[in-house]
């Protein structure tokens, strides 16, 4: 089927409220020809926008009527120039940003890295393209176009007869003045970096002060806390890429831009680039809220009153702030491309590939702590399900369980044995009992400070603390007091895991003081209220079995050294519709024998 036909004969699909943004988000130079009412230093002066264009309502209503688009994919000069291109019998060739999962026979579906050959980009939304024999729907959003798109297909060095490498001296080709292939690709990248970063920083600019400016005239409007959960600290982050940009621009070669030596720059921010955790963290909690916010018609006409005072490009105000969600994920990629085009012997080699490194470990971060705050809200539900707790609330002191399981404890006098279910959080492991009748019920029995304990593994016999003989055990040692405990595993290889678990718990106590990670006491709060409130709207109070699956998944509470590239860009991916998986299994009992 051809790419025009189908436009006709398939249904064309609308994303929700934004979770994404179109490719050419920062192509920001597009100018709009409107006139630019004054916004005094008090409320937004409606007497200027009257005077020009009529009301905010009319203002809003006559560019959304207009359909015009400007410097993206559906409409305005890229988009037109791909579509001629296209039609001209050019190839397009785009890269996959993120994983595609197909949803239905006529979507495309790809990973991240797959190059795809662009056929119809004439939707703005959706794109139909085609990866070998097969083609289909994709989100623009999803991918951006390559900076070389006269490349081949197959990896650089070029291959001649012989299958040996064709290199300068035996004629590989060239561009401009003795430049090789090699260079002009190396020119491409170094531009695409140097220019999107200039229209990224003036992107920022447009968010701070086309929208957090005026938002702060109108305390009517908008609390400080409102402001804080929709724009986070995007105002760091602006400030911070402004020195970054100045920096690139100071190792940009305008001459010879191949030459520049760019790598050093991403070295010297890469501990800096670290405050976009903090924003991608916080990037839901501000579709939520904008969500809730332009359900109310004054708003909607604000923001766009806003966006048309700045003169920025036809996107709402959501998906203008997942640029910098984008944006961090986006460096990984730049730096591969440009290290694929850097010769080993430049200047630049090492440190290009040295901050491709950097980045990722960068983009690794961001991601670990997304998925430990994610993980404080299950931490506090699971906590809301034991029964008579006691003291303080384990997000005091912690963010991540290590691993849990059932241990016999043995304690003195007399060498009492317990069996108890123990669950081992950074910082401290947690003791407690099951219910006699109903297993899925929990009571809070202790806990124990780990910063205080050592691991004493024992060999299988008579232990002569206890005086009794023992097998599969180990001892935690308090420093301090000189107290000791005993616990036996069931089997050996139970006994290896806990002891395993101990050395991974004291390793992120560490790497969480290494990279300053932190919960703010508002989340905590936050996450036991929530809690709270689930608990008293009528669900039984028992360990349910997502909470207890979530338990004993977490083994693992560093990352791997190695992780799959499309998890370093999976922040910014749309949100597809939740699946029913946990409503079915939690019907199941919990902790059944």
């Amino acid at each position: 089927i051809t790419s025009a036909v189908a436009f006709d004969i398939l249904p064309l699909k609308l994303h929700p409220f934004s979770q994404s943004t179109p490719t050419g988000l920062d192509c920001m130079g597009w100018k709009r020809r409107i006139s630019s009412p004054v916004i005094t230093d008090g409320a937004l002066d409606k007497t200027a926008l009257t005077d020009d264009v009529g009301s905010e309502e009319d203002l809003y209503e006559d560019f959304r009527s207009s359909n015009h688009r400007y410097g993206h994919p559906g409409g305005g000069g890229e988009q037109l120039a791909i579509n001629e291109l296209i039609s001209d019998g050019s190839v397009v060739y785009a890269e996959a940003l993120w994983d595609h999962v197909t949803m239905d026979d006529q979507e495309l579906g790809f990973k991240a890295g797959d190059v795809i050959e662009v056929m119809d980009a004439t939707n703005k939304e959706w794109w139909w393209g085609r990866i070998l024999d097969s083609e289909g729907w994709f989100p623009a959003s999803f991918v951006r176009l390559r900076v070389n798109q006269d490349e081949p297909m197959e990896d650089y060095p070029l291959k001649v007869e012989g299958g040996k490498e064709d290199d300068s001296s035996s004629g590989s080709r060239r561009f401009g003045m003795g430049q090789t292939t090699k260079d002009q690709m190396r020119t491409n990248v170094i531009n695409e970096i140097i220019s999107t970063e200039r229209d990224y920083i003036k992107h920022l600019k447009d968010i701070c002060e086309g929208y957090i400016k005026q938002c702060r005239k109108r305390a009517d409007m908008f609390t400080e806390e409102q402001l804080k959960t929709i724009f986070g600290n995007i105002e760091d982050i602006y400030r911070c890429q402004k020195k970054f940009v100045k920096a690139l621009e100071k190792k940009f070669n305008k001459d010879h831009p191949h030459l520049s030596e760019v790598g050093s720059c991403f070295l010297e921010y890469q501990t800096e680039f670290q405050i976009y955790s903090e924003y991608c963290n916080n990037h839901p909690n501000a579709c939520m809220e904008l969500s809730r916010l332009t359900k109310v018609s004054k708003y909607v006409y604000f923001f766009e009153a806003c966006r048309l005072l700045q003169k920025m490009i036809d996107i709402s105000l959501d998906g203008f702030l997942l640029t910098p969600v984008q944006k961090i994920c986006k460096y990984p990629l730049q730096l591969a491309e440009l290290l694929k085009y850097t010769n080993p012997q430049h200047r630049d080699f090492k440190d290009v590939e040295a901050a491709l490194n950097a980045m990722k470990n960068v983009a690794r971060l961001i991601n670990e702590r997304k998925r430990r705050l994610e993980n404080i809200d299950k931490i506090a539900q699971w906590q809301s399900s034991i029964e008579d707790w006691e003291g303080e609330d384990v997000l005091v002191r912690s963010s991540e369980l290590i691993y849990s399981g059932e241990l016999t404890k043995i304690s003195h006098p007399q060498a009492k044995s317990q069996q108890r279910m123990f669950f081992l959080f950074d910082h401290q492991l947690v003791c407690c009992k099951k219910d006699l009748l109903r297993r899925d019920i929990l009571y809070y029995k202790s806990r124990i400070n780990m910063d205080d304990m050592e691991i004493l593994d024992v060999e299988d016999g008579k232990d002569k603390d206890f005086n009794i003989s023992v097998k599969n055990a180990f001892k935690l040692h308090c420093r301090d007091t000189e107290e000791v405990h005993l616990f036996c595993a069931k089997k050996p290889e139970q006994k290896q895991r806990w002891l395993k678990a101990f050395e991974n718990e004291r390793r992120q106590v560490q790497l969480d003081q290494e990279t300053g990670f932190s919960i703010t006491e508002v989340q905590k709060k936050q996450a036991m209220l929530n809690a709270s409130k689930q608990h008293h709207s009528g669900k039984p109070k028992a360990v349910t079995r997502p909470y207890y699956d979530f338990l004993m998944r977490q083994k693992h509470p560093t990352l791997p050294t190695t992780l799959p590239q499309q998890q370093v860009f999976m922040l910014a991916e749309p949100k597809r519709k939740p699946s029913n998986f946990w409503q079915n299994i939690s019907r199941l009992t919990p902790f059944r024998k």
